[in-house]
């Protein structure tokens, strides 16, 4: 019993640690408390407090007057050096988690949309804008709905820093969450760069398996800056992000069904759907399974990047009512 407690402890630390380190402001409980509810764990304010106070005195976090607390170089490294089952296989519980929360139901247009969120300088916000329009505009992510917080509001569950515009963008597990609550059973296998040639899907050159990542993989591509969603949008040629996904052969009709659904509310996000036990983008398939390509929901914060404008991305974030989505081309003319 006391060993399932300090497993735990170890793991609630963890997670403190990874949610301070992906902000760079100072975070109170509070807000901390509200980003840990993305990772599957439930913790309030009191007992984030009680955390942070061990954490200040083993040099993992520190004080910054009333703002909150950074974590340390001690932080970090603890963060680096973590109980590999801690890390490993923390993107695909981020999926799961994500899927199970989302609620929205296509026919009637309304629940909760699963969504990435992006930071971007205040002063910059505009011209991201305006680079990442055509990207929506080609069909290159999600959906062209998306949704921006302003300092000091909240989105989410978190609260937007001081001096930055937030932009959520539709994540690709939308598909997964309402596939979930038709009842098809669909697995997450990876995500990586799909390379495009004459505007059409070619292979996948590179990839990460979500069971062996602790970071989302299109987080990763795009602060390696290895995407080119811009040469894509002007020529039809280079790469983009995508998910890999695989469901049972059988369930095909309802997934046609679903897809079609959300295309109709706005949502999109299939780029390619296999047939039955064949490869699909030089991808091998499992007998009697279905392989399928989503299209990565930051293709356009990657193309801001690509154009220089910095942004910091939390991929699969937290969920949102579709209600509060509003269409790009009513942010940027």
């Amino acid at each position: 019993m006391i060993g399932t407690e300090v497993e735990n402890a170890k793991r609630k630390v963890i997670a403190i640690l990874k949610v301070l380190q992906e902000s760079k402001e100072p975070l109170g409980a509070r807000i901390i408390a509200q980003h840990l509810k993305s990772y599957g764990i439930e913790l309030g304010e009191r007992a984030v407090r009680y955390h942070l106070k061990i954490m200040d005195e083993r040099g993992l976090t520190r004080l910054i007057g009333r703002e909150g607390r950074l974590i340390t170089d001690g932080g970090a490294e603890e963060l680096k050096s973590a109980l590999v089952r801690d890390k490993v296989g923390f993107a695909i519980s981020r999926i799961e988690l994500l899927a199970f929360r989302t609620s929205f139901d296509p026919t009637r247009r309304a629940g909760l949309v699963p969504v990435n969120v992006s930071f971007f300088p205040e002063e910059r916000f505009a011209e991201a804008l305006k680079v990442m329009k055509p990207v929506f505009e080609r069909g290159y992510c999600v959906s062209n709905l998306v949704l921006t917080a302003r300092a000091g509001e909240k989105i989410g569950d978190g609260i937007v820093p001081k001096g930055k515009i937030a932009l959520a963008t539709v994540c690709s597990v939308v598909i997964n969450g309402t596939l979930l609550k038709a009842g098809v059973p669909i697995d997450s296998r990876f995500g990586g760069m799909m390379e495009i040639r004459n505007h059409k899907p070619l292979r996948f050159v590179e990839l990460i398996n979500y069971s062996g990542s602790s970071m989302d993989p299109s987080e990763i591509f795009i602060r390696a800056r290895m995407t080119s969603v811009l040469e894509v949008v002007k020529k039809g040629e280079g790469k983009l992000l995508a998910n890999y996904r695989d469901v049972p052969a059988l369930c095909r009709p309802v997934v046609e069904n679903v897809v079609t659904q959300l295309k109709e509310a706005g949502i999109g996000g299939l780029l390619m759907m296999g047939n039955a036990s064949e490869p699909v983008c030089e991808v091998s398939i499992e007998l009697n399974r279905i392989g399928i390509i989503l299209k990565g929901g930051l293709n356009p914060v990657a193309a801001a990047e690509e154009a220089g404008i910095p942004s910091d991305s939390h991929a699969m974030s937290t969920v949102v009512s579709y209600q509060s989505l509003t269409g790009i081309d009513n942010l940027v003319s």
